[in-house]
């Protein structure tokens, strides 16, 4: 909790990091996931709603995006966002979490593996050691707030 409430300190007030725009949210998923790969492809598939959402944005200023990259950790939801075939694992997924698969399918987005160790968003999602914590800060480009004075 400590974490969170850190993160939450350093980003009360801030909307962009470094010359980047942020856009989060956080809350409990409305639904039960019965596996980390079910929780893991709704979490992908409000990310990929954002995106496009930021991507209509950045339209309407004359900027064109096409195949976004979204980047996961686990392969089992990405296969999730690949297979148009429902079956035992996937039948009880409700059908509005498929709209990351639908747009995976009309290259709208494309979800990517990534390694754990690389994950940038665990610095926002999991109580992380101090050399960790920087490590991400560091990637993300994240300026330490003893630097600010």
């Amino acid at each position: 909790m400590k974490c969170v409430k850190r993160i939450l300190k350093y980003l009360k007030g801030t909307t962009n990091v470094g010359s980047a725009l942020v856009s989060w949210h956080s809350k409990k998923q409305v639904c039960v996931a019965l596996s980390t790969a079910e929780a893991e492809y709704i979490a992908t598939g409000s990310c990929c709603a954002q995106i496009l959402w930021m991507r209509q944005q950045l339209r309407d200023y004359g900027t064109e995006l096409n195949k976004i990259p979204l980047r996961c950790d686990n392969t089992s939801a990405i296969n999730l966002t690949k297979n148009p075939i429902l079956h035992f694992r996937t039948k009880l997924i409700e059908i509005r979490h498929h709209f990351l698969r639908d747009h995976v399918q009309i290259n709208d987005c494309v979800v990517e593996f990534v390694e754990t160790s690389k994950q940038l968003a665990d610095i926002f999602t999991k109580p992380l050691p101090r050399e960790r914590f920087n490590q991400l800060r560091i990637e993300l480009g994240i300026v330490n707030e003893s630097c600010l004075n």
